[in-house]
Parts: structure tokens; C-alpha cells; sequence
């Protein structure tokens, strides 16, 4: 089967789209025709060797697949041929075919599509987490989203809407960015790249701050994300995409008992009970028109270069998804 593979860590050159090996099917297992695998930043990171768990090589990315089940192990009982199948797992998306762990599967309700599926996963999952078990989302709350037009950013001001928000304020770096976040139900669109940004936050807020932050630039930008908090407030750190090592000092949160608190998806997939009714959640809020799903562009397997190379430059909206 064709997939995509990297040898080496380093840019999106790596990527080479080559023929593998078919996978094996195991106990519990079934195989499934990828009909759509999500792109991510952690995907990149893999691809530079800089992910929180090692990567090995060669490896083939993709941790976010959605397509219909073609072969199903003897022991199997939940699944069969021809179902419809969102998952999330640890690689191998960006491939023809994939064998995953009956665990690891959902149902794809027949209103959602292949791409809307795909695109709920690590994102629509983490900003689901961050808020709720992460963020301690309370009604009334007010929310910064950092990175607004972006994949976890434009499912994090659907869902602090969902989960009870009062006012969610949302950043991005353009005023087309911040048209589309205000589209998603932001009240409040700030130009982080402007000169003290911050002082626009604590003004909206009459001085008091914001409950719960999503950050995950770091440097500059969490540093100003400080100054923003409220009293007992939760900051939520889920990504370093400015790649700097950032340093402050710890009686900032003493000051207003802000909790800074560090969110990676990977322990949440360790409880399969959680994982699951997330996604189901997720899939249910598409079909009852409460969750808007942005599906910025979609590449053949064998571009995918051309869409890490997009995705890292900046220069796209909404989630990214393979088609192969």
C-alpha cells in the first residue's frame, strides 16, 4: 500500500511517499480503508523529532483516521464489515490502510462525513479536555483562546460557548482570523500581535481578567497571558509553537492565585470510557448544528509535504485533512 514515511527527522523534505507493507491484522483488530487523515502540529513535531515521546524511525504519521472497516479479526464482535469508523491512534493515518485496536474505535453517525470526522479528533478532543477537565470550565466564565482561527482554537470558542461561557475572547493574528473566530460566536476579537494586546484583555474584562486561558505560543505571549488572569483563574499551557524555552517568575501567580496547568492529550486516551464519550459528544454537537467545523483545505496523500509546509508556515485556516 502507499503511505507516508519519514527516514530521518528535519523538514517537511523528509516526507516520501513510498510503498509499505500491508498491516497485519491482530487480535481485537480490524482493518480500515482511510478515507480521511488530520493533519497536526504534533505531526510536525514528530517529523523534527522534538515530540514529547520519542519517535522512532522510519515512521509513518498520522494519529487522527476516519474511514470503513474492510477486514475484522476472528475475536471482534462490536464492529463489522462496512462500518463507518473514527480513531484516534499513535500513527500510521497517512496511509492507505490502517489496523487499529477494536478500543480505539467509534461510529461515524451517517450525518457526518468522512472529513468532518477526522477533524474532531486531537484538536476538537484536546480543546474538549482543556476546557472541561483542564480549564474547569464554570457557567459564566470568561475564556481567552489564543490562536483562535486555528485547529484546537476554533473548536475551543465553539465549545466554551457549549460548556456555559460568558464571554469568550478570542486572538489571532489577522482581521480575517478574527472575522472568522467572531463567526464561531467569539464576543471579543484582539490582534495579538499588536502592541500590549494584554492591556485590550484586562480593559474588556473592566480589569478583572479572564477565568480560563488557552495558550500554547509560549514566550512573550504567555508571559502577557499572565497579566490577563483573574483571581483563581486557570491557564492552560497545550503547545510551545514558538519552540522558546520560557521563564517567569512564580510570584505573578501567587499574586491573583492563578493555576498554571499543563495539558497533553495522551494521558486523557489512557481512560478509553472518556475518549469515546468525548467523541461521541463532539459528533453529536455536528448533528444537532451546534458545532461548526472549519476544513481549511484537503490534500492527496501524496501532498502532504505541501501541507506541512503550509501548516507550519502559517498560512492556513481550519483543519487540514488528507485525503488518500
Amino acid at each position: 500500500m502507499k503511505a507516508i514515511q519519514f527516514k530521518e527527522y528535519g523538514k517537511p523534505d523528509v516526507l516520501q511517499f513510498v510503498d509499505v507493507p500491508s498491516p497485519e491484522l491482530r487480535p481485537r483488530n480490524v482493518l480500515v480503508k482511510v478515507k480521511a487523515a488530520g493533519v497536526n502540529f504534533a505531526d510536525t513535531a514528530r517529523r523534527y523529532g522534538q515530540y514529547l515521546a520519542k519517535t522512532p524511525l522510519p515512521y509513518v504519521p498520522g494519529a487522527e483516521v476516519a474511514g470503513v472497516i474492510t477486514e475484522v479479526a476472528a475475536d471482534v464482535t462490536d464492529f463489522k464489515i462496512g462500518d463507518r469508523v473514527v480513531a484516534l491512534t499513535d500513527d500510521g493515518g497517512y496511509a492507505e490502510y490502517i489496523a487499529l485496536h477494536e478500543s480505539q474505535l467509534v461510529k461515524i453517525p451517517e450525518s457526518v462525513d468522512f472529513n468532518q470526522a477526522a477533524s474532531i479528533l486531537g484538536q476538537g478532543i484536546s480543546a474538549y479536555f482543556i476546557l472541561k477537565s483542564s480549564g474547569q470550565i464554570q457557567k459564566g466564565d470568561t475564556v481567552l483562546v489564543h490562536a483562535a482561527a486555528g485547529g484546537v482554537g476554533t473548536f475551543a470558542v465553539q465549545l466554551a460557548k457549549i460548556m456555559g461561557a460568558g464571554k469568550v475572547i478570542a486572538t489571532a493574528s489577522s482581521k480575517e482570523k478574527l472575522d472568522l473566530a467572531f463567526s464561531l460566536g467569539a464576543d471579543v476579537g484582539i490582534n495579538y500581535t499588536e502592541e500590549n494586546w494584554h492591556k485590550q484583555v484586562l480593559a474588556v474584562t473592566g480589569g478583572k481578567g479572564v477565568d480560563v486561558a488557552l495558550e500554547m505560543v509560549g514566550g512573550d505571549i504567555f508571559k502577557n497571558t499572565l497579566k490577563c488572569m483573574a483571581v483563581n483563574s486557570r491557564l492552560v499551557i497545550y503547545g510551545r509553537a514558538g519552540g522558546q524555552e520560557t521563564k517567569f517568575d512564580p510570584a505573578i501567580l501567587m499574586q491573583r492565585n492563578v493555576s498554571v496547568v499543563g495539558f497533553w492529550l495522551v494521558h486523557f486516551l489512557k481512560d478509553s470510557k472518556a475518549y469515546k464519550n468525548s467523541v461521541r459528544d463532539l459528533l453529536n454537537y455536528i448533528g444537532e448544528g451546534k458545532l461548526k467545523l472549519i476544513i481549511g483545505k484537503t490534500f492527496a496523500l501524496e501532498d502532504a509535504k505541501l501541507a506541512h509546509e503550509l501548516l507550519e508556515g502559517r498560512q492556513t485556516i481550519g483543519k487540514l485533512i488528507l485525503n488518500p
